[in-house]
């Protein structure tokens, strides 16, 4: 069964996402899949780039050629489509307002929700959906950890 992190009241959510996803590949060699919309996955890909050599994590879109999705350690993967579709099954970053398709074909799923009204109603909407599925979360609420 997937892995449920859901990390909350994250001030800077695409910030997060971006440290996170470094530290699961740089660190962890783990390969990642990052659902969300347009706007996110553009500012998500720009920070990528931003980072240094020494931490420098090659990345690409879900719609670049076969070939380098396979090769990529992380997919950018635009909300509502099938994230069961790509390749890896690893590890999956939800910055979506929706529950990612197919995210119970990986082994782990982070869901990052900010500390905005909004994002944070939508996130336990998500929430419910997990548990109501008998997934167990791990919560990691920033309010607490600041």
């Amino acid at each position: 069964m997937t892995e449920i992190g859901f990390h909350y009241n994250a001030r800077d959510k695409l910030s997060y996402a971006c440290r996170l996803v470094r530290k699961a590949v740089n660190v962890r060699g783990l390969r990642v899949v990052v659902v969300g919309d347009a706007r996110s996955l553009d500012a998500v890909d720009a920070s990528l780039w931003q980072l240094s050599a020494a931490d420098f994590v090659a990345h690409c879109r879900d719609d670049a050629p076969a070939h380098v999705v396979a090769r990529s350690p992380v997919v950018l993967s635009a909300q509502g489509a099938d994230a069961a579709s790509l390749p890896h099954r690893e590890m999956l970053v939800n910055l979506g307002l929706e529950v990612p398709a197919g995210f119970e074909r990986y082994e782990r799923m982070i869901d990052i929700v900010s500390d905005e009204a909004n994002d944070r109603q939508v996130g336990r909407s998500r929430w419910r959906h997990y548990a109501d599925r008998g997934y167990t979360i791990q919560p990691h609420d920033f309010a607490k950890s600041s």
